[in-house]
Parts: C-alpha cells; structure tokens; sequence
C-alpha cells in the first residue's frame, strides 16, 4: 500500500487539520434564543446546502481509521497493510473532494481495494462508480439494497436530470459473511428497516496499538409503514443486545435523531473531532464511548416500539 507521506494527525497536527475545514472552528448559530447551536445541528439542517462549507478537513480519528467525508455525511478508510477497505463514498458534488481527501491524508486510489455500502440511499453510494474505476475496489452490499441502488441508476434524476451514476454490481454480501484483508477482519450484519438492506459490521480500532471494538451501523429508524417500522424493532433489539460496542463508526457525523434532542448523546462525530483535537496525553478516547452507546441504542428501542405504534393507528384510520 502506498503511504506518501502520512499527515501526522495527531496532537497540533489533527487539531490543524479539523479546525482548516470551513465551519469546525467557527462558533455556530443560535438555534434557539440564548441557546448555542451544536455543530451537528448546523451541518445536518442550518447548512446542509451549503457546500463549501460541508468540505471539511480529513482527519485521523484511530491508527486505523480515517474521516474523509463532508460534514454531513461519513466517509471512512480504514487502512490495512494490504490496502484499504472504505466505508460509503457520499454523493456528487463531493465525490472529487472525497478523493482529494484520501489522497491529503497520504494514501492512493489505487489503495482502495473494497468499497462497503451501508445501504441503497444516494447520499451513501453515489459517489462509488467514480471511487470505483479510479481505484479497481471491489464493491460490495446486500441483495436488498443492490436492488434499491439498481432501481435509482434506472430512473432520471431530481428535476429531471440524467440518471445518477450508481456502481456496477459486484460482491453481494449477507449476515454473517465476514471480509478479511491485511490482518484486519469485519463481521458482516444485516439490519433492516431504515431500507431493506442496512449493512453493519463489527470490527477492532486502535488508539496508539490498544484495541477498541467498533461498529459500523448501516442506518438506523424506518422510513416509513408498518413492515419496515417492525423490522426497525428487530433490529434495535439486536444490536442492543450486541455486547462490548465501545466506539459507533457513524454514517452520518450527527447519527441520527435517537437520543433526546436529536443526535448522539455526548456529540457527534465533529463535536468529538475536536475533543479529539485538543486531547491531552492520558486523556480517554472522545470517540471510545461505551455509555454513549447504550444510551443511544436504548433510546432508540424506545423510539422503534413507538413508531410501530404510529404506524398501527394509521393502518386502523385508513379501514
């Protein structure tokens, strides 16, 4: 794998390289009167259009694991010492910045050796056929949402545009499968609801060699009707019961609305960048979090068993 000239991304050098990015040093708007608006809120509502503003800086997060995409949405590496396998590529018009990323943070295309799709939404894979013939990766997803993203490479676009540009299919993975390259393994799950086929994997991050066990969850809540409300029931149960998660890898930086207030309890992934980027020798972790993930995925319990109440009443008015 080429490695030309990692960025040291730790202490003053992490702290530059999040704070260059439009935005992450700025102080936010109010949200409410009186009340700071977190950064979270900013780049999932207030500038959610805006896109130089979403260009934020890549930054390194553990010793295998990269931040890469713009503010709202994530893009992940996660470097082994066979190549890299990347989480999600966002969508245009931030595929080229993406790539510029990958490249700042000392890797090449031609590094990329798998492209995992979380689920069948544009925002996650429409940037993939770019990555993927720039790089030769492979590209993988479930039976479900390959469907879904072959279904939106068939149709025009917003406002009757082109159709958008979608990956050609390739590995079709499933519950349990696992993906192994450079030493470095992912566990494969299946967690429907937010789409048909909501892709996760477990796998091991490391803070400065100690090990850490990380999820990537593929996308949490349902998008509406009975069918997919329950299945979102499931699968928060699931991963509730899912023992040792100590670090969420999130696909989006604000991780959803499960927590009270909306978001992840203790802070998103750009609130915890720059806790990160101010950590002291022998301070914790900001993104090794164990408590934050129970609270969030006990909550977000909550709030699946209350959807699929909703969706009952709707279905009894609609006799």
């Amino acid at each position: 794998m080429t490695l030309k000239g990692i960025i040291p991304l730790a202490a003053i050098g992490f702290a530059a390289a999040v704070l260059a990015g439009p935005g992450l040093g700025e102080p936010a708007a109010a949200a409410e009167a009186g009340k700071p608006e977190t950064l979270s809120y900013t780049y999932r509502f207030t500038r959610a259009d805006d896109v130089a503003f979403q260009k934020i800086a890549p930054f390194k997060v553990f010793d295998n694991l990269y931040y890469v995409g713009p503010g709202y949405v994530g893009v992940w590496l996660i470097p082994t010492t066979a190549g890299i396998i990347m989480i999600d590529s966002a969508q245009e018009p931030y595929v080229d910045y993406v790539m510029d990323n990958i490249r700042k943070v000392g890797f090449d295309l031609k590094d990329i050796k798998y492209i995992l799709l979380s689920h069948g939404h544009l925002d996650h894979f429409g940037g993939a056929a770019r990555i993927q013939e720039a790089s030769g990766a492979r590209v993988a997803a479930l039976e479900e949402d390959w469907q879904m993203i072959e279904q939106v490479g068939s149709r025009p676009g917003r406002g009757g545009a082109p159709s958008p540009r979608v990956p050609k299919r390739d590995m079709v993975v499933k519950e349990g499968d696992t993906l192994t390259l450079g030493g470095t393994t992912l566990k494969f799950y299946h967690h429907p609801g937010h789409t048909p086929g909501v892709l996760s994997a477990e796998f091991t991050v490391y803070d400065n060699g100690t090990p850490h066990k990380a999820l990537w969850q593929g996308g949490g809540g349902s998008r509406g009707g009975l069918t997919e409300a329950e299945q979102a029931v499931v699968t928060t149960n699931r991963l509730a019961a899912m023992q040792g998660i100590e670090v969420l890898v999130m696909i989006h930086s604000w991780a959803g609305g499960g927590a009270e207030g909306g978001g992840y309890p203790g802070g998103g992934v750009l609130e915890r960048a720059l806790l990160l980027a101010n950590r002291k020798p022998g301070d914790p972790h900001p993104f090794v979090d164990p408590a934050a993930w129970t609270k969030f995925i006990t909550q977000a319990q909550v709030n699946a068993a209350k959807t699929v109440e909703a969706e009952k009443q709707k279905a009894a008015a609609a006799k």
